[in-house]
């Protein structure tokens, strides 16, 4: 993290889980903060917590990635502060459990549009100056539900399976240009995630959570080593892998299972 000392990273949806925790690990090593998410109050009482803990500079900006203008707003805000952001951290994103059919359609779309539209328009706003000073960090926060098919949150998957391979392809093509992309990818968490998601009607999935602590510091340790992607636990990982040697449609027949209604 002392790679990033003195200089300022954003991070989206940073007011609880791993957003949170990245924002700490970054504060930690030096660096100074913007922080976004939608509730105000929460963002300044972590501001004043990590400039007094860790002696960096932190400011906030509240905004609801919902709404298509945030992120240019959030691009405005810091341009008009004049923070050249080294690090973007793209973690903001929420799931909807249940049948597809009887989700609400605003929330299908809604959640589109956060977990890939405002990856790409933040990105989009953002890159081009890291391409300018030839150097620049963008952690775009995906899942291990990017590498299948995962029915009951089809949309969810789907969502992180791009935010995976844009950043894939992305950090492949801004390499030569001094920026790097990395796509974390981490498993069941210990977070929000669960109550946002309505996820309190699925069967238990009995395996231990990881923290978002660690979650945090292996993402953020495979960017700086200039890693694509990263896969945070080992038996995340090794799922991750081995489901590619069996037929696609078998694994998506076991993740039905997995993820089936218990009602």
């Amino acid at each position: 993290m002392a790679t990033w000392s003195g200089k300022w990273a954003l991070v989206t949806g940073a007011s609880a889980g791993i957003g949170k925790a990245l924002a700490e690990e970054l504060a930690a090593g030096g660096a100074n903060l913007v922080l976004t998410a939608r509730r105000l109050d929460r963002l300044q009482d972590l501001a004043g917590a990590f400039a007094e803990k860790y002696k960096v500079r932190v400011e906030v900006f509240a905004a609801d990635l919902l709404e298509p203008p945030a992120s240019q707003e959030i691009f405005d805000f810091t341009r008009q502060r004049g923070l050249a952001i080294d690090i973007l951290v793209n973690n903001a994103g929420f799931g909807a459990f249940g049948p597809f059919s009887t989700v609400e359609r605003d929330r299908l779309l809604g959640m589109v549009q956060v977990n890939c539209g405002a990856v790409v328009h933040l990105t989009h706003l953002f890159l081009p100056q890291m391409i300018q000073r030839r150097s620049g960090y963008i952690l775009i926060v995906a899942s291990t539900a990017s590498f299948q098919a995962v029915p009951f949150i089809s949309t969810y998957a789907a969502t992180k399976g791009f935010d995976l391979l844009f950043a894939e392809g992305l950090a492949e093509e801004v390499k030569p240009q001094g920026v790097r992309v990395c796509a974390l990818c981490p498993g069941s968490t210990e977070s929000e995630f669960r109550e946002v998601a309505n996820r309190s009607q699925a069967p238990a999935v009995h395996h231990r959570q990881e923290t978002a602590e660690k979650v945090a510091r292996v993402g953020l340790e495979a960017l700086a080593a200039g890693k694509s992607y990263v896969i945070s636990g080992t038996r995340n990982y090794l799922g991750a892998q081995v489901q590619r040697l069996v037929p696609r449609r078998l694994v998506t027949s076991i993740a039905a299972k997995l993820f089936r209604p218990k009602d």
